[in-house]
């Protein structure tokens, strides 16, 4: 039984989640803010969305200023932003038991509460 979050403990958004979803101790940790994300990682979150940029996170501030200066042409393109800076990780990531559910949609967060309750 895998359980991991990835969030961003200054984001009301992201701890609003898990408090929704009811993050507890079994769960890994990891505050994207303090311990960056890994290119492993987000290889490992592109096995699950075949799109690196379903994990952009389009409402980022910082992201409008950098593709003015770096226009993005390829997936590979939102490869290097998701490891340029933490802000531009559409957020919160779960992981449990296999599977990936990334952002704060009403939806995905439905689709985190059931997984957990089939546990």
């Amino acid at each position: 039984m895998t359980r991991k979050v990835y969030y961003l403990s200054t984001c009301d958004t992201c701890k609003r989640i898990m408090i929704e979803v009811n993050v507890d101790d079994s769960f890994v940790q990891q505050d994207i803010k303090t311990e960056p994300i890994t290119e492993e990682q987000v290889e490992s979150f592109y096995a699950f969305t075949k799109s690196y940029e379903a994990l952009i996170n389009k409402r980022a501030r910082k992201l409008k200023a950098v593709l003015e200066d770096n226009p993005v042409k390829t997936d590979a393109d939102y490869k290097k932003l998701l490891l340029m800076d933490y802000t531009f990780l559409k957020r919160p990531v779960f992981e449990i038991d296999g599977k990936l559910f990334v952002g704060n949609a009403a939806k995905t967060v439905a689709e985190i509460k059931a997984a957990l309750a089939k546990e």
